[in-house]
């Protein structure tokens, strides 16, 4: 049986990774510093992008996601594993179609389905991840001429 503490756990950390995908779909990049802390270390590599510290994954996702007419960052089926009373690993399913904008009213619709590696810490400000790591599942319907944005 769940203790009240774990529950109230649980669902603080699952309404922070909706945040972290809330914040990239509105581009509010500093309610997605937000989710982090200080010293997190987020890898996307596997999905075509960088590794690095939270501003400078911030200033790569500035640059990149204006390339996308739109995008919707869903997630599901959250698994946690606790470690001790402030100290957490996840792993969440997400699947995010991306829009890109073709020109001449055109769009064409990429699918990208991932799982999110987690580890959260308790902190005085709430939970907060301190390692993202994106572990690519699939790409569907990417157009043959696509690239990952850059600032090249």
């Amino acid at each position: 049986m769940l203790s009240l503490q774990e529950i109230s756990d649980r669902l603080e950390i699952q309404e922070l990774l909706v945040r972290y995908s809330h914040a990239v779909d509105t581009r509010d990049w500093d309610a997605y510093e937000g989710v982090f802390t200080d010293d997190a270390v987020i890898d996307y590599t596997e999905m075509g992008g960088p590794r690095g510290n939270v501003k400078e994954v911030r200033k790569f996702l500035e640059m990149a996601m204006p390339n996308f007419a739109s995008f919707q960052h869903m997630i599901s089926n959250i698994v946690l594993e606790f470690d001790g009373a402030d100290a957490a690993r996840g792993r969440t399913t997400c699947h995010n179609p991306m829009v890109l904008d073709r020109g001449n009213g055109e769009t064409h619709v990429f699918f990208c389905g991932l799982w999110y590696r987690d580890v959260l810490l308790r902190t005085p400000e709430g939970w907060r991840i301190k390692e993202r790591h994106e572990e690519k599942s699939y790409f569907h319907n990417v157009p043959s001429d696509f690239a990952v944005p850059s600032e090249g």
